[in-house]
């Protein structure tokens, strides 16, 4: 059996090539579905990890392009920037976090959000 951490590292790494190829909607669920045992034990990363999941939404409103999507886009975009900060080198699987942070915020450039 997999240990939470194993799952959440693999998440991370699976959500970080999902971003790479665009599938934003795919890379929010992989990381959904860590997130939830990290919710339910109100671990400390569990608001780094919404906030991610949040950024990957984001640019999948973006990206199908459908009615109001750049408002979507932005609202949802405000978790991640409330908890990015969160991403520190003391956190269990920082250099992901840290590749994951930088990501969306490279995105955010590319789509000028």
């Amino acid at each position: 059996m997999l240990t939470e951490n194993h799952d959440l590292e693999a998440a991370l790494k699976d959500y970080l090539n999902l971003l790479e190829e665009k599938k934003y909607f795919d890379a929010h669920e992989v990381l959904e579905e860590a997130w939830h045992p990290l919710r339910k034990k109100n671990h400390p990363l569990k608001n780094l990890a919404k906030g991610l999941i949040n950024g990957a939404i984001c640019f999948e409103h973006l990206k199908r392009n459908r009615q109001d999507a750049l408002r979507k886009a932005t609202t949802v975009l405000k978790s991640f920037e409330r908890h990015k900060h969160l991403c520190v080198e003391e956190i269990e699987h920082f250099e992901l976090f840290k590749e994951s942070c930088d990501k969306i915020e490279h995105l955010k450039k590319w789509h000028n959000l």
